[in-house]
């Protein structure tokens, strides 16, 4: 795109609107020009299938790929950060056998939600500090047609890892991101490395991790076929939110006590040294989840799910998709005295729980499940799961 004449934000305004924002709870406020990105990685991502089932991306390519066929005119792009990070030792990562493992953000009200409201703040405060209407600008939080980051690597928020993910030098892998697509021309920041601010040009994935690769060595089902690209059919976070129906056996092993996303690759990043505690001015924090029990969740009713991840991210995995994890940690335990809530899911309504409520019970029962499920198993008609039994 082609940047239309007209003032430019810089100088001491440009540094007065980033404290502005920064005021609002953003830990992390840069500016990037609204370039096209590069589009080979993009293209080569969708082409292999490491979109999984994922169709909205392949739909929303072409928006990806061109910020005029989402804001008409956008000239300059704001990449704003809220960081997540808690410290050591938090939540449960610490401890996995005792409680399943939540991914970090999960412990959190829906980070969708709390930021939205900063996000129409910072709107505002565009609005005051630079002339334009809400019409000037578009705001998204990690949903929106945009490449997040992308752009918050040309603008020096981070860099791109090995694992795929922004790596801030001040907060480590635990930024959530969002953007703010404008017509205001704002003097981009300087991105880590020059040539990023290339027009068309790409980072590197690693750009700082050097001879590293123990986020790649450490994923548990080998969800990195080089670095810097995910294949989501492998990754554990896929599997465990956005795959919707049967979790692959090949995998199940690998997600070990993991209910709802997965971390590994992030916490083992050496950068997270340097990463501090975030202010948290748009989060709120739901550690309480982390002391949910597996035998507990196993047993939830539709009221106790509602009531329990009300207003949080993992409401939209729905109590089946939640059964469905919590039946492959079960598996994963080996724990015997979950065996009578498992053989009563192996007769649940929906098919998705009794195929992975089958499984952990042959799991952990071995030559004893056939008797424990056979009741279950003779009124069985659903192929999927009798798959299950016939392993």
């Amino acid at each position: 795109m082609t940047a239309q004449a007209g003032p430019v934000v810089t100088g001491t305004q440009r540094e007065k609107l980033r404290e502005q924002l920064r005021a609002l709870g953003f830990d992390a406020v840069r500016f990037a020009s609204a370039e096209r990105p590069a589009a080979e990685s993009l293209r080569a991502w969708l082409e292999a299938g490491h979109h999984a089932d994922m169709a909205w991306m392949e739909r929303t390519k072409d928006k990806r790929l061109n910020p005029d066929l989402v804001l008409p005119g956008a000239r300059s792009v704001v990449l704003l950060g809220v960081n997540y990070w808690s410290g050591p030792g938090t939540g449960n990562q610490a401890t996995p056998s005792k409680n399943p493992v939540w991914a970090r953000y999960a412990l959190h009200e829906d980070y969708h939600d709390t930021m939205k409201a900063g996000l129409a703040e910072a709107g505002r405060v565009l609005e005051r500090a630079c002339g334009v209407t809400s019409n000037d600008y578009r705001y998204y939080v990690d949903t929106g047609p945009v490449l997040e980051r992308g752009w918050a690597a040309r603008s020096g928020l981070g860099f791109r890892g090995k694992n795929a993910m922004l790596i801030s030098r001040e907060h480590g892998n635990w930024l959530f991101l969002a953007c703010i697509l404008t017509r205001t021309a704002i003097a981009p920041d300087e991105p880590l490395r020059p040539e990023v601010a290339r027009p068309g040009a790409e980072e590197p994935a690693g750009l700082l991790c050097g001879k590293c690769t123990r986020c790649l060595d450490a994923c548990p089902t080998q969800a990195f076929p080089q670095p810097g690209v995910v294949d989501a059919r492998r990754c554990i976070s896929y599997q465990t939110i956005e795959n919707k129906g049967v979790i692959p056996r090949e995998l199940r092993a690998g997600i070990g006590h993991r209910i709802y996303g997965c971390d590994v690759c992030l916490e083992v990043c050496p950068w997270n040294r340097f990463a501090q505690a975030g202010r948290r001015v748009l989060l709120t924090v739901r550690g309480e989840i982390a002391e949910l029990s597996l035998a507990e969740i196993l047993q939830f009713s539709p009221e106790r799910f509602a009531a329990v991840f009300k207003g949080t991210a993992v409401k939209r995995l729905k109590l089946a998709g939640l059964l469905r994890n919590a039946c492959v940690v079960a598996g994963n335990t080996g724990d015997r005295t979950l065996l009578p809530v498992l053989v009563r899911l192996a007769q649940h309504a929906l098919p998705l729980v009794r195929a992975h409520a089958v499984w952990a019970v042959r799991q952990i029962a071995g030559s004893e499940a056939d008797n424990l499920l056979a009741a279950a198993r003779a009124v069985e008609a659903d192929a999927v799961v009798r798959a299950e039994y016939d392993l």
